[in-house]
């Protein structure tokens, strides 16, 4: 049986999923499986099944102004737009906490993995830049060029009549700097990373997976098999499920060093 059990990691409402008969071991491979913008934890709870089949303890945390996390922000379109760098960022650090909270409590004593949708694969590209003990990631439509998408985000906010202060337009994009993988691609460091992205998305334009991809071959020129892009010729802003089977496959082959740990 699956269990999908409410919690509150320090002050982060998330999901715990895990297979009922294995879920006070500590040696099961952790992923954590992040929501995209607009979205919320429970959103996620198809690929966390199936990932939660294979073996896998699977943590779905709620965003900033997400979810559980609901607030006057998330209430005001045009606020939550403007917070959208905020909250990635606070997601990168909110890893973190979930990792060490986990580990007091004896469920996590290896590396984790990360899945992430739309704004969760954004958000998992900055985190690849934090930290090393990630160790696998898969990421559905998201882009890793955040110095160019932010400008692009503004564009489009101004082109509303939504007026940006230059100097909140400097400070999101200095913090960004900080976070954008294609400006430290050198961070990737050759962990297996999973491209998924539909060539008819119309929120998140294809061309960021696909030059991610292209920039990084290079990098993985002899470990080929740790490096995945999978495109949807008729895909526009949403997962397959084609494409969730076959990253839950994917990040069992990368993740689970002890077959034996997955039945």
């Amino acid at each position: 049986m699956i269990l999908i059990e409410n919690e509150t990691i320090s002050h982060i409402p998330a999901l715990h999923v895990v297979k009922e008969d294995v879920k006070d071991e500590s040696s099961l491979p952790v992923v954590f499986v992040l929501h995209g913008f607009k979205s919320a934890k429970e959103d996620q709870l198809p690929i966390a099944y199936l990932l939660a089949e294979k073996g896998f303890r699977v943590i779905l945390p709620d965003a900033q102004s997400h979810g559980k996390r609901e607030d006057s922000i998330s209430r005001d379109e045009q606020k939550l737009a403007l917070s959208f760098w905020n909250i990635v960022m606070t997601s990168i650090k909110e890893i973190a906490i979930i990792k060490e909270s986990l580990e007091k409590r004896q469920l996590l004593k290896g590396p984790v993995a990360i899945v992430g949708t739309s704004m969760g694969a954004i958000t998992l590209y900055g985190a690849l830049t934090q930290y090393e003990w990630i160790s696998s990631a898969a990421a559905f439509m998201g882009a890793a060029h955040y110095e160019h998408l932010a400008n692009e985000q503004i564009k489009t906010i101004e082109s509303k009549g939504v007026v940006i202060e230059e100097k909140d337009k400097w400070e999101v994009l200095t913090n960004l700097k900080h976070f954008d993988l294609t400006k430290q691609i050198n961070k990737l460091n050759r962990r297996p990373l999973w491209i998924w992205h539909g060539l008819q998305d119309q929120v998140i334009p294809f061309f960021y997976s696909e030059k991610l991809y292209e920039t990084v071959q290079d990098q993985y020129e002899n470990h080929s098999e740790q490096l995945a892009f999978i495109r949807e010729e008729r895909a526009g802003h949403k997962v397959s499920r084609k494409a969730m089977f076959e990253a839950t496959d994917w990040l069992r082959k990368q993740s689970i060093k002890n077959p034996t740990e997955v039945s």
